[in-house]
């Protein structure tokens, strides 16, 4: 397994520099925002010749959901999508990663009660998902799909979830993306859920229990990446947390070090 980084706001802004840096600090591909891409292209090409490291996927940088309530707003996320795959393509990135929403609308807090049932919820998912699934093959790219916890989306909180569409909808370039601080809140167990959704699990996001830096908080990340070895995983284990401490930098330098024994 490598591992690789979303952005931080201490990073260097440059994004030759920015390329650089993660390379000496250690880490071994960069998770992009999708608009970013989209707009840098040319840059971002030069800067992965020159430093030789990857941009491994894309997550977020689109405006509408996959699942979104407004149906304009919707079909305009799934256009953006669609330019994102197409600048992976060009920069050899493996995927992007999608939830059904983010923040949208939770039953966990009011009002409660969602504008479309679930039935809907279901057809508007699935619309987008088929059509990605067919952008996706013609660029050689994958869609992972995200479960987020119940205080995020409404609609897809496990890996379990985001099998059933895959299975129900024969889906062949959807894949799922696990992500440990969400887990952490709805699975039984992750190494469980990792295991029982193996042939599907392709792209990992890492944060401890409480979003913040691995190594901070209580998760045993040694004894589900042992899981995820012992099944065969390859991908990437991707850096999505918030940093706390006395020097921002160091914690999450600090933290890609535990990441690293642990994968030992």
């Amino acid at each position: 397994m490598k591992v690789g980084t979303q952005n931080q706001a201490f990073f260097p802004e440059n994004i030759k520099e920015k390329f650089n840096y993660l390379k000496k600090a250690g880490f071994e591909g960069f998770e992009i925002d999708g608009k970013f891409l989209v707009d840098h292209l040319d840059e971002i090409k030069e800067a992965i010749a020159e430093t030789g490291l990857p941009v491994t996927t894309a997550c977020g940088g689109y405006s509408g959901w996959i699942g979104d309530f407004i149906e304009e707003r919707r079909l305009k996320g799934l256009d953006e999508i669609k330019d994102i795959l197409f600048a992976l393509k060009e920069v050899g990135g493996k995927g992007i990663v999608v939830p059904a929403a983010w923040g949208m609308f939770t039953f966990r807090l009011p009002p409660m009660s969602s504008p479309r049932s679930l039935e809907g919820d279901r057809k508007a998912v699935t619309e987008s998902l088929i059509y990605l699934d067919k952008v996706a093959e013609e660029t050689g790219t994958t869609i992972f799909l995200e479960p987020l916890n119940r205080y995020q989306d409404h609609m897809i909180n496990t890996l379990a979830d985001a099998r059933k569409y895959i299975e129900d909808n024969q889906l062949k370039n959807v894949k799922i993306i696990a992500d440990f601080y969400h887990m952490n809140i709805e699975e039984d167990g992750i190494s469980e859920a990792l295991h029982q959704n193996r042939d599907l699990v392709e792209h990992i996001h890492i944060a401890d229990n409480h979003r913040f830096q691995p190594g901070s908080g209580a998760l045993d990340f040694k004894k589900h990446f042992y899981q995820l070895k012992s099944d065969g995983y390859e991908g990437f284990v991707t850096f999505e947390c918030r940093v706390r401490g006395n020097n921002l930098e160091e914690e999450y330098f600090k933290a890609l070090q535990h990441i690293k024994e642990a994968l030992k």
